[in-house]
């Protein structure tokens, strides 16, 4: 049959396979999701759904691998909420901003998931697709990926806009950002959602998940989708341009000043900070933030990349509703073999191939792998390994002595003090003489200390602990009485309980400035037999 008697056979009526629109009711289903042309004089329609027609035997083999790629993405979800639930923080280093963006990417997974385990019908008879209002199962699917869409979108670029007021700005994000995070990141999504319902509607249009329709679906949907999306972008590439630039920076920076230094910045004004202390300070941020940026740029290429995919695919059946002389060759390729995989040549230009359609359906899914993979650590899985392990186990109560509580105390500076009593119990007095003899009378070397008392660093201080100049120390077994001390010497205070040098703790920590070094030097002053105390 050639060309001509196809077109003959086609102005007589509605051949095989298309099915007269005028056998079907006009209410059900979706009924804009039909395609139908009248390019015979009457309106004929192509058997739903309509990617049997346009895709090879594959495309459902396809969408069902992307939708099992989602379960596999909501189990890692699932361990990464169970885990920052469950597990202490120094385990799971959780944020609101990862469990959140989890949350939105779980919502998205539900959308392919639905469909997958209830297995619903997609069209509502021969010619009309399913929408929200004939198939729940169309809508729940439907509004769980568009609301995941949003959340994610969302979520992304309050990380983006976090991480740029961290490094660009110096600004701290605290509980006002968290606030403001909660209200904007959940807010945009839900009414976003509500809108798009109630504009655009969702429908069976490739897959068993249900997308949001042609109608509307650019004011609504992709366009304030795709602006957040920008600016994301553009803050991303915004905090990387100032890293660059900092770095640069620093390798002119030979400031001695900023070489001799390794110490963290408190400054809160970037003024006073030299470009290598502001390139460290940078590092820093991106050494710990590393996995959100990562994050951030794979989801927001994800979602733009749906969106091109789709807006091109939506528009392409909508020129075809409306041009159906651009589809002729097709159709009459159609009533002539009456097998669409002799005729999938003729159609490949009017669709998207079905390679890019299962790279973006598989991209969507494996969101939530690339997750586990990014905010997962392996100290989860040992904080589940010892949570098991202590079950149906009695708690140790730990015996912890006196000592060591005073070694943790709210003030860094402060020195450890020992009990009065303890003095009765040492026959061995330390003294700043008695230390000298390295040996004892029974030619052992006593232990004087015990234990080392752990160098407690200020918080701000990244010094080493460092050995006085010109000290000594000396053991005396007959230690004399001291006299009284010169009148430059130094006198605590009346704050330490003790109004003169004879008086002094035996066992305090006292701080030997080095003013009074010279002073106190064993050729100075020798301590007579009496009272001894340490110096340390």
């Amino acid at each position: 049959m050639d060309l001509m008697q196809s077109t003959q056979k086609l102005n007589l009526g509605c051949v095989a396979p298309f099915l007269s629109e005028a056998d079907f009711p006009s209410q059900g289903g979706f009924i804009s999701g039909r395609l139908c042309s009248n390019i015979t004089g009457a309106s004929c329609c192509l058997p739903c759904p309509l990617t049997d027609w346009v895709y090879s035997d594959n495309f459902e083999t396809a969408t069902q691998s992307a939708e099992w790629v989602n379960v596999a993405g909501m189990v890692g979800c699932a361990f990464l909420l169970l885990s920052w639930f469950a597990l202490p923080v120094e385990k799971t280093h959780r944020h609101y901003l990862s469990i959140c963006l989890t949350v939105a990417i779980v919502f998205m997974n539900l959308g392919f998931i639905i469909p997958l385990a209830a297995k619903p019908e997609e069209c509502f008879n021969e010619i009309t697709p399913h929408g929200q209002d004939s198939s729940a199962t169309c809508a729940a699917s439907g509004a769980f990926l568009l609301l995941g869409g949003w959340g994610g979108v969302i979520w992304v670029f309050l990380r983006a806009l976090s991480l740029h007021l961290q490094i660009c700005w110096q600004m701290v994000v605290g509980r006002s950002y968290m606030w403001f995070s909660q209200a904007i990141g959940w807010g945009i999504p839900v009414v976003g959602l509500i809108l798009l319902l109630i504009f655009s509607g969702v429908s069976f249009r490739f897959g068993g998940t249900c997308h949001i329709n042609h109608a509307n679906s650019l004011a609504d949907f992709w366009i304030p989708l795709l602006i957040f999306a920008g600016l994301t972008v553009v803050i991303q590439f915004a905090t990387f341009g100032y890293c660059i630039k900092v770095y640069l920076a620093s390798l002119t920076d030979n400031a001695a000043s900023t070489e001799q230094s390794n110490g963290r910045s408190y400054s809160n004004s970037i003024r006073t900070m030299t470009p290598r202390q502001a390139y460290r300070r940078v590092r820093r941020v991106i050494e710990l933030q590393w996995r959100g940026i990562v994050i951030v740029l794979i989801i927001i290429a994800d979602v733009i990349f749906f969106a091109i995919i789709f807006v091109f695919l939506d528009d392409t059946v909508e020129d075809i509703k409306h041009h159906p002389e651009k589809a002729q060759t097709w159709i009459l390729c159609l009533v002539t073999e009456g097998d669409k995989n002799a005729c999938l040549s003729e159609a490949a230009p009017l669709v998207v191939s079905l390679p890019t359609v299962t790279a973006v359906l598989v991209l969507l899914s494996v969101n939530g792998l690339w997750l586990l993979l990014l905010l997962g650590r392996w100290s989860m899985v040992t904080g589940w390994i010892e949570l098991f392990s202590t079950i149906g186990r009695p708690r140790k109560n730990e015996f912890v002595s006196m000592d060591a509580r005073m070694e943790f105390k709210a003030d860094p500076r402060s020195y450890e003090m020992l009990d009065r009593d303890s003095t009765a119990k040492n026959d061995r007095i330390l003294t700043p003489n008695s230390a000298m003899s390295p040996t004892s009378p029974g030619g052992q070397a006593p232990d004087y200390f015990g234990r080392t008392a752990p160098y407690q660093p200020h918080q701000r201080s990244y010094s080493s602990p460092r050995v006085p100049n010109n000290v000594r120390f000396q053991m005396m077994d007959n230690a004399q009485p001291h006299p009284e001390p010169p009148t430059a010497t130094y006198t605590p205070t009346a704050a330490h309980g003790f109004t003169a040098f004879g008086d002094m703790h035996p066992l305090g920590m006292n701080k030997i400035e080095n003013e009074g070094e010279a002073r106190y030097s064993p050729s100075r002053y020798s301590p007579a037999k009496g009272p001894a105390h340490a110096f340390i």
